[in-house]
């Protein structure tokens, strides 16, 4: 394979023209139309890249090693970093040659023999993490928790239609799906009482989020626009941003979130190209009063529709495509002061939610501050999260010729305190 060029190259086929050559049905959210990244352990302790086909896993450094694929070596790392460092002549290249070597038979018989079933690994965290930022982006929640945080005044504060809120969180705390998370403590003070009190939280909550994964650098002092976004940008994540409440209601004023929201943020293991968003690209919410030039976009946003189990109980649908600020916006906004993006840098949505009850992505919204319970399948009620509940998110979006894009899941059980 030769290396890649920024010549035009010849428009690849569509996936119901070159199916793939591994028995895998028409419909499944992960066939070549998708083919999204992670890390692995195949069972032996050791650590590799993968790209997910089905319900297997190719390995990438054996098929680099094998001369099937280049990609400079950064295939054999252990994270998706020295690979996004490449760019994104190499991204395309990389993913139009492996979507060549799992629809031509020509290639089965050397590329068989290095697909490993999914049952057999164990998924780690694809990439290092290197800043970590969350957003505020979706219209719909700010105005929940605006009523529920601050009632009697407006639920929208002065700047939020006139720049992406955000607060920089903790690199070190973002993990990989299936990471059991142990609940928080921290300081809380209700309204009414005297004094802060000490312990663990008893409103711990979820936030269902989409995360984006920067794969290419850029220069410190240099901003980037929201026409940089499609060449920075390297794939997405289902993203799990867990809240403590009460610690957050008490912190967040005048900094912003702190301990409330620093202590786990979960993933899925699974990247997807953002190349394999194509067909799920749909028009924006309109922005009124007009943005700043610089946020300026094509008001572009994406059709990803989240799923929200708790205790296997369905109980929300989030529509991403209804964010008010855009995932382009977003980047040129954590960078117009001229700070750096690097290869790993995660920013994410901020909570989903839609208008109805039904699509919030948080427990605070779904039950109203905890005022109103909710009924599980099995008859229990919840209005936060208990110790040994299961919440589990997933997420899919349109691909080519009606496929569907998988991301995967992003599940956590949550953990007594520890001290």
């Amino acid at each position: 394979m030769s290396e890649p060029s920024d010549r035009p190259s010849r428009p690849a086929s569509k996936p119901s023209e070159r199916p793939s050559w591994l028995e895998i049905a028409a419909d499944d959210p992960f066939g070549v139309h998708n083919l999204p990244y992670g890390a692995f352990d195949p069972g032996d302790g050791s650590r590799r890249l993968g790209a997910r086909i089905g319900d297997r896993v190719l390995d990438l450094a054996a098929l680099e090693r094998a001369g099937l694929v280049e990609a400079r070596g950064t295939l054999q790392a252990a994270t998706l970093n020295p690979y996004m460092a490449l760019g994104r002549p190499y991204w395309k290249a990389v993913r139009d040659r492996l979507t060549e070597l799992l629809t031509d038979q020509i290639f089965r018989y050397r590329v068989e023999r290095l697909l490993v079933p999914l049952a057999d690994v164990t998924p780690g965290l694809p990439f290092e993490v290197g800043d970590y930022v969350d957003f505020y982006s979706s219209q719909e929640h700010a105005t929940n928790l605006g009523r529920l945080f601050r009632p009697g005044s407006p639920p929208l504060l002065p700047n939020w239609k006139h720049l992406p809120i955000g607060y920089h969180g903790r690199a070190g705390t973002v993990v990989v799906s299936g990471t059991d998370i142990v609940r928080p403590n921290g300081q809380r003070k209700p309204p009414d009482a005297p004094a802060p009190t000490f312990g663990p939280s008893q409103r711990l909550d979820i936030e269902a989020e989409v995360g984006f994964v920067v794969g290419a650098p850029s220069s410190l002092g240099t901003p980037l626009t929201t026409k940089d976004f499609y060449e920075y940008e390297f794939g997405v994540v289902l993203h799990n941003d867990r809240s403590a409440r009460e610690l957050q209601a008490w912190e967040y004023q005048p900094l912003g979130p702190f301990l409330g929201k620093s202590f786990a943020t979960s993933v899925s293991a699974w990247v997807v190209p953002l190349d394999a968003l194509a067909q799920a690209r749909v028009p924006a919410p309109e922005q009124s009063p007009p943005v700043l030039p610089y946020l300026a976009d094509e008001r572009t946003g994406y059709d990803i529709r989240i799923e929200v189990v708790w205790n296997g109980t369905v109980v929300s649908r989030p529509p991403f495509s209804g964010l008010y600020w855009t995932p382009a916006q977003q980047l040129a906004h954590l960078t117009a002061n001229g700070a750096s993006v690097r290869p790993g840098d995660l920013y994410a949505s901020g909570t989903v939610s839609g208008a109805k009850r039904a699509e919030v992505g948080s427990f605070i919204e779904l039950t109203w501050g905890g005022a109103e319970p909710v009924t599980l399948a099995d008859g229990r009620t919840r209005t936060f999260l208990e110790d040994g509940d299961t919440v589990t998110l997933t997420a899919t979006a349109p691909g080519l010729d009606g496929t569907v894009v998988g991301f995967g899941e992003v599940v956590g059980r949550i953990q007594p305190p520890r001290r």
